[in-house]
């Protein structure tokens, strides 16, 4: 078997998972923000070294990155213009007229990320070509653009997902134009219709564009100067991709690492599981059932929609490293905003002095002072009980407002879970809890006690198990047609034809699913292609499940075709361990990168692959 590792870069810590005859090398580190790959390229030649091997021993490297994510949330990606067809240039700012809060008509929506916007006269209709394009109008918009300074253009002409004819060549042009551009179509990211999320789509991948190519190349490149392989990137599919098909859509690596985890989740064999990974930054909790991750085709991050095939995957922000503070109507709140890497939570002794849920946790005596977090941090027992003092007003001691501190943080995790169980119609008690990231084990039991889950199960490499999924994960390629057609009026051979098959891999599975909808609906729901023959009936089915009713008798519409090739990951195996006692709660159990808190009435039992499992 080959020597794999796999690097989840999070907003606090870098985790590194190396595996050598079935032996676990597992490294944490903080993440050096101003420069990821450094603490990338450090912790992998920390790992080789403590499984006494040399860089050239490595054969796979995989890497996922929070660079595009953070670029997106901070507004720090390229100066970026927008070309639409004449008349809708619009389109952006006028977004969907729906009321994000619906008593707050005037909550100001997040704006274009596009500085500049320039028309081209063309029009596409949903039946093909309604006016001809006028290259002198690109022409035109050329120089708009380059007079601005533009270092990346995105691309949405209407009704481009159908006939990308006109699109297409305005791209040829640009690029041939606007040297050392960035420049992306639509078509050949998102091609599926609805014009303002397939264009914020697009303006998200172009505004990514130069910084996320820029890391990426860097990488690749500090990579083969320390003798390592080229990492493959994790998408937020769950599958990985070559370094440079990454930097050309770098809108797609926006759930990297989050992706991992659920991907180690489903490798460890979970039937009906909630994956909840809780790091220093944030919390992402994801539904698995009878083996088979939940999908999404759209969702938004820092306020945009991004629509494109990812693991269905709730964040909040809490984590180990978020900041509790007293609102105006003095209640105690925990996150969104964290210590980070740098200076860290108080306790860490780096110079932060604001109250985190790990202060909290120390306090509570569930971390020990004397066992270093993460196997290199020391903690300071009286810079955590300072800190955490700052919030104690109201409450009987700081032990108490630490508790506090505690069960908020759990509050917001409890409802995170609920988002993606109960609120589609799952009722998590028969559900398992998969715990991991550095703080997930901290947290499991009283988190799965709040929703009446009655198992939790603690990996032997949570700690750094998105990054051991990372390690082993599969590749994949995604792709989507729009069809928007009745259900009835297609063939079966009709409906088969039509299915956008991506380039694939010698030895990969295929999977191919259609968006449906009733007539009449704005939304749609995905089911699997096949069985065809009761590819109506499933539909139903899942709309029921969904929505809690069903409408036979209605006619359904094909929306979209998706379809999926995945080529397995390289073979994962790890020693067995040796058996142990049961430990009954209250607890505490340091693991490996991680520290599992058995609560009272809980008992941890060790399974076979080094790892917990918690009952009560």
């Amino acid at each position: 078997m080959r020597t794999l590792a796999g690097v989840d870069v999070g907003g606090t810590f870098t985790d590194v998972a190396l595996v050598h005859e079935g032996r676990l090398a597992a490294v944490k580190l903080p993440t050096t923000v101003d420069d990821q790959s450094r603490a990338v390229i450090e912790g992998v030649e920390r790992a080789m070294e403590q499984a006494g091997l040399r860089p050239q021993e490595l054969g796979h490297l995989g890497h996922g990155t929070t660079v595009a994510t953070n670029a997106l949330l901070e507004r720090s990606g390229a100066v970026t213009g927008f070309v639409a067809t004449r008349g809708f240039g619009d389109l952006l700012a006028l977004a969907r007229q729906t009321r994000p809060l619906l008593y707050r008509p005037c909550v100001a929506r997040p704006a274009p990320l596009p500085e500049l916007t320039v028309e081209v006269d063309e029009r596409m209709g949903p039946d093909g070509v309604l006016r001809a394009l006028d290259e002198r109008s690109v022409g035109r918009a050329a120089r708009a653009l380059r007079r601005a300074g533009v270092e990346a253009v995105a691309i949405c002409l209407l009704h481009a997902y159908a006939h990308p004819q006109h699109e297409r060549r305005v791209a040829e042009l640009l690029r041939s134009q606007l040297e050392g551009v960035f420049v992306v179509a639509s078509h050949e990211l998102a091609a599926e219709y609805r014009e303002f999320e397939r264009g914020s789509t697009t303006s998200i991948d172009a505004y990514l564009g130069p910084s996320a190519g820029r890391y990426l190349r860097s990488l690749g490149e500090q990579s083969a100067a320390h003798g390592l392989p080229q990492p493959l990137v994790m998408q937020s599919s769950g599958g990985l991709a070559p370094l440079a098909e990454a930097a050309w859509h770098p809108a797609r690596l926006l759930l990297s690492g989050p992706a991992g985890g659920v991907a180690a989740a489903v490798g460890m064999g979970a039937g009906d599981a909630v994956a909840f990974d809780m790091g220093g930054t944030s919390c992402d909790v994801s539904l698995i059932r009878g083996g088979r991750p939940g999908r999404s085709t759209e969702r938004e991050v820092a306020g945009l929609p991004v629509r494109l095939p990812m693991l269905d995957i709730h964040t909040v922000g809490a984590g180990g490293g978020s900041i509790a503070w007293i609102d105006d109507g003095g209640a105690l709140r925990v996150g969104p905003q964290s210590a980070g890497a740098d200076p860290g939570p108080a306790c860490y002794g780096r110079g932060g002095d604001l109250p985190t849920v790990t202060d909290a946790n120390l306090v509570l005596g569930r971390l020990d002072a004397a066992v270093p977090l993460a196997g290199s941090v020391g903690l300071d027992a009286k810079a955590a009980r300072r800190a955490v003092a700052t919030v104690a007003d109201g409450f009987a001691s700081v032990r108490a407002a630490a508790a506090g501190i505690v069960a908020v943080a759990n509050q917001e995790m409890v409802r995170a879970i609920r988002v993606v169980s109960v609120e589609r119609g799952h009722d998590p008690r028969g559900f398992e809890l998969i715990a991991f990231g550095g703080a997930g084990p901290l947290h499991a039991c009283e988190v799965a006690e709040e929703l009446g889950m009655r198992s939790v199960r603690v990996p032997a490499a949570s700690g750094v198990l998105s990054a051991l999924g990372i390690a082993a994960g599969e590749r994949r390629r995604d792709a989507v047609r729009s069809v928007m057609r009745p259900l009835e009026e297609l063939t079966r051979s009709q409906i088969r034809s039509q299915v956008p098959w991506p380039q694939a891999e010698r030895g990969s599975e295929r999977w191919a699913g259609a968006d449906l909808r009733y007539v009449g609906q704005g939304f749609e729901l995905e089911v699997d292609l096949e069985p065809l023959a009761t590819l109506a009936e499933r539909f139903h089915e899942r709309h029921a499940e969904r929505y809690g009713h069903e409408q036979r008798g209605t006619p359904i519409e094909l929306v979209n075709l998706r379809a999926a090739s995945t080529a397995a990951g390289p073979a994962l195996e790890l020693v067995r361990a040796p058996r142990r006692r049961p430990v009954p709660g209250p607890a505490t159990l340091h693991l490996d990168g991680a520290t599992l808190w058995v609560a009272p009435g809980w008992t941890a039992r060790a399974a076979g692959d080094g790892g917990w499992r918690v009952t009560r």
